[in-house]
């Protein structure tokens, strides 16, 4: 059996970041996708997996040592000695970033019927996310286990004595003046006894997202402002575009239009480009865009960054790439970080309106539907068959308000009924 050195792979933009976790020890058997150590940026902590299955020979690295791409993590004894030494996938708990992270990663929501009083804020806790997943498995409420990590943070094994019936944490008590949500239990019903059933695990994605927007929806006072935009000019020059350009390989969808005209918005619009900070509110200068990919697997958000140094087509061809990767399950943490505000298109598959919920920490989503054919009469008197996009936008209450929502919409909408505009 080969000895390999084992490796951290690409992390993206992080160097130098702290080993707060180390998963096994000399003499372990391992599978190839258990987590080795866990490393914590300033952002999230993300596992790094083995690449294959072994037996574990030294270990390289001890508790609170910085490591980078490519520092040696163990020496791993291979079980099939034919393959040959592998980079280590990206730590699968970059997708837990699909939206930009909080500054700890919020966990699933546990299976368990939670218990009368306020939502546990599993988002305050230090953990891992192998160490969210396990306490997801093993049904603990991560807020009543004891933690004895490092800096305060919850280990595997904590957890695991919390589940045996170790001590845990009391419960706080419930506000006394309604600051929390006093919800009843979750329903636990027998499905099966209304006939036939498939239960079928959620992909990790969903897990992940589902307790992203489950915090977003709770936390932020959502509003949502539909309108529709005119773009019977722009998609005839789309479709005329493309024509000619078609031998090149070159295709431009609605979608690049709505992009630059985001930015142009943010740009009249500067709280729009904006997070909140405690009582302050972040002003942005730059412009990464994100935007929602469909996968097999659930939904992720790339982003286009610096769209405001880029052209109709460079963005188009730069969604394609990532949209590829997305749906190949191959996006780095740092292609889904940073983004300032989001786009959400339902165009190919349907429907007017709906309510997207914003991508925190942004502080605004524009949700966008299937455009169709409306017959209007501007002036009253002769109508007109127009081309018409759906335009639903969610915006964060606490920093903007009706007003200001409402001149959004209607001047991105005005840019998309003449593109001419983002030039002046």
């Amino acid at each position: 059996m080969a000895i390999q050195d084992i490796k951290v792979p690409d992390i993206g933009d992080y160097t130098d970041v702290p080993i707060i976790e180390i998963h096994v020890q000399a003499g372990d058997s391992i599978q190839a996708e258990d987590p080795l150590i866990t490393v914590e940026s300033d952002k999230a902590s993300m596992d790094v997996p083995a690449p294959q299955a072994g037996t574990v020979k030294e270990i390289k690295v001890k508790l609170g040592d910085s490591v980078s791409e490519g520092s040696t993590i163990l020496t791993l004894e291979a079980e099939d000695e034919a393959a040959s030494p592998a980079t280590p996938a990206p730590s699968r708990a970059a997708e837990e970033e699909k939206t930009p992270p909080p500054a700890d990663p919020p966990s699933s929501p546990p299976t368990a019927a939670p218990s009368t009083g306020p939502i546990a804020d599993f988002s305050r806790v230090h953990a891992s996310p192998s160490a969210r997943r396990l306490a997801r498995e093993l049904e603990v409420d991560l807020t009543r286990v004891p933690p004895t990590g490092l800096k305060g943070r919850v280990t595997q094994e904590d957890i695991r004595s919390v589940a045996k019936g170790g001590a845990a944490a009391p419960v706080a008590a419930a506000p006394s003046a309604g600051g929390g949500l006093d919800l009843l239990p979750w329903p636990k019903v027998d499905f099966s006894k209304f006939g036939p059933v498939e239960t079928q695990p959620l992909s990790r994605i969903k897990k992940i997202s589902g307790a992203n927007l489950h915090r977003n929806w709770v936390q932020i006072p959502h509003v949502t402002n539909h309108d529709e935009a005119d773009i019977t000019d722009l998609e005839a020059f789309r479709v005329q575009f493309n024509k000619a350009n078609e031998k090149a390989g070159i295709k431009v969808s609605m979608l690049a239009f709505m992009i630059k005209a985001a930015v142009a918005s943010l740009k009249q619009f500067p709280e729009f480009n904006a997070s909140l900070d405690g009582d302050n509110l972040i002003l942005k200068q730059y412009y990464h865009i994100g935007f929602a990919a469909d996968t097999p697997n659930g939904l992720v958000v790339p982003v286009i960054r610096d769209a405001d140094q880029k052209g109709v087509v460079e963005i188009a061809q730069e969604m394609g790439a990532l949209a590829k990767l997305a749906r190949d399950g191959k996006l780095k943490p740092d292609q889904m970080q940073g983004g300032c505000f989001t786009i959400s298109s339902l165009g190919g598959i349907g429907g007017l309106y709906f309510t997207p919920i914003i991508n925190a920490p942004e502080v605004a989503i524009m949700g966008v539907c299937r455009s169709y054919w409306k017959q209007v009469s501007p002036d009253g008197k002769e109508s007109a068959w127009r081309f018409v996009l759906p335009l639903s936008l969610s915006w964060d209450h606490r920093v903007i308000d009706g007003a200001a929502a409402a001149r959004f919409n209607v001047h991105f909408a005005n840019l998309l009924a003449d593109m001419r505009r983002i030039i002046m």
